[in-house]
């Protein structure tokens, strides 16, 4: 993918873009997420929002116009509201791309920008949707209002894939032993903030509830202090993620409340993965990365433990919905 030139494409077509709209369901949406934050964080001319395929479709917002980007992915490329939404924002006048891994795919259509990427456990995360998103995003930022931090972005894509190779390495025994003493628990949290709000969100209903069929809930690090810390005892147990970053000190509030009142928890902290390679004015959009990688580590884990392999579904495919 040639992110620079799609984007000097896109502003040729369109002029200034005023908003970008990341659409997709489920992991899809996962992938996304982060980099609609980044925006929000990072541009001083975009505003972003990311969506359910469905609620797009249904309720679009009154700014998908000429001026807009839409991002829909869709892994199988088969989604029905995946492609229902890429073709109401395209009637809408936004400009679409569509990322999936299925290039004879249903939303494989001459009528959007397709990228077709690669999957699979050797595939660098720079050609992935995540990183591919970032890559856009972050050339669209630097050709319509000049972005300082471009440069670092870059460096951080770069590098990342070397901190997920080295967070296996270092996390692997603990994935093992949370699910030796944790596998048959019969609930958890998934606590997280920032961009990695997401991941907290992915790990808990794909990685655990879909994959796993363990009942989970997502917690951001800041509203657990605004109602959710009242279920906390001696007998629930909790996965914190810890960013590097500015929400880091969100997520030491978190650690420090579950040492006093809490036992069952266990701590996923990519400071200990040697995240600080990257620059520390973008390390905030890497930490989603690694916390992907180490949802997977931890529901294989569970996998083999439960003898319950990721692969079985009971609805998902398998009965009308």
């Amino acid at each position: 993918m040639d992110a620079k030139k799609i984007i000097n494409q896109i502003l040729e077509e369109k002029g200034k873009i005023t908003d970008v709209y990341f659409v997709a369901c489920g992991g899809s949406l996962v992938d996304l997420y982060p980099v609609s934050y980044f925006i929000q964080g990072e541009s001083k001319t975009i505003h972003s929002m990311y969506y359910t395929s469905k609620e797009f479709v249904i309720s679009a917002p009154k700014t998908l116009t000429k001026n807009s980007i839409t991002i829909v992915c869709s892994h199988s490329g088969n989604t029905p509201e995946a492609i229902e939404a890429a073709k109401l924002a395209k009637s809408l006048g936004s400009y679409v791309i569509v990322f999936t891994n299925n290039e004879k795919s249903k939303i494989n259509s001459d009528s959007f920008n397709v990228i077709v990427y690669p999957w699979g456990d050797e595939i660098s995360v720079q050609d992935e949707p995540m990183g591919e998103s970032y890559a856009l995003m972050n050339e669209l930022l630097k050709a319509q209002e000049d972005y300082c931090e471009y440069e670092k972005m870059k460096d951080g894509l770069s590098k990342i894939d070397g901190v997920i190779r080295k967070a296996v390495q270092v996390e692997k025994d603990s994935a093992v032993s949370f699910a030796d003493k944790y596998s048959k628990e019969p609930f958890l949290y998934i606590v997280g903030s920032g961009a990695s709000f997401s991941q907290a969100y992915g790990f808990s209903i794909c990685s655990l509830m879909e994959m796993q069929w363990i009942n989970c809930g997502y917690i951001h690090s800041a509203e657990f202090f605004h109602g959710p810390f009242e279920v906390l005892d001696k007998d629930v147990l909790y996965i914190l993620l810890m960013n590097e970053g500015r929400t880091r000190v969100m997520d030491e509030r978190v650690l420090k409340f579950l040492k006093k009142y809490g036992s069952k928890y266990a701590v996923i902290d990519t400071r200990n993965f040697g995240i600080d390679i990257i620059d520390k004015d973008v390390v905030d959009y890497f930490n989603p990365f690694v916390f992907y990688k180490m949802a997977c580590l931890y529901r294989e884990e569970l996998a083999k433990v439960k003898g319950h392999p990721t692969s079985v579904r009971r609805y998902m495919g398998v009965v009308e919905y």
